[in-house]
């Protein structure tokens, strides 16, 4: 399965994994007591907008699973749109 990309500042892509990943190394950075309050709060910046983001995905595909779930009925000749998922090119 592919994963979701976002872009980033280098023109990269990051999987939805990889910036959960930074999520949680922004966490622990900030507990630390020995890292200067502007590095932290540039830190918490940064954590609020993956949060976001990474929150914003979750309910894309929330939304297509409940889709996919209440269309039993639809032919089995459709393929579901899942956009979150498309393959790097």
């Amino acid at each position: 399965m592919a994963k979701k990309t976002t872009p980033v500042k280098d023109g990269g892509k990051k999987s939805f994994e990889e910036r959960l990943e930074r999520l949680e190394a922004l966490g622990e950075k900030i507990r630390k007591t020995d890292i200067p309050l502007d590095e932290a709060l540039k830190a918490f910046e940064e954590g609020i907008r993956l949060a976001r983001g990474l929150e914003s995905d979750l309910g894309k595909i929330e939304n297509r699973i409940e889709i996919l779930m209440n269309s039993a009925d639809a032919p089995l000749s459709e393929s579901p749109e899942l956009e979150l998922f498309d393959d790097e090119k």
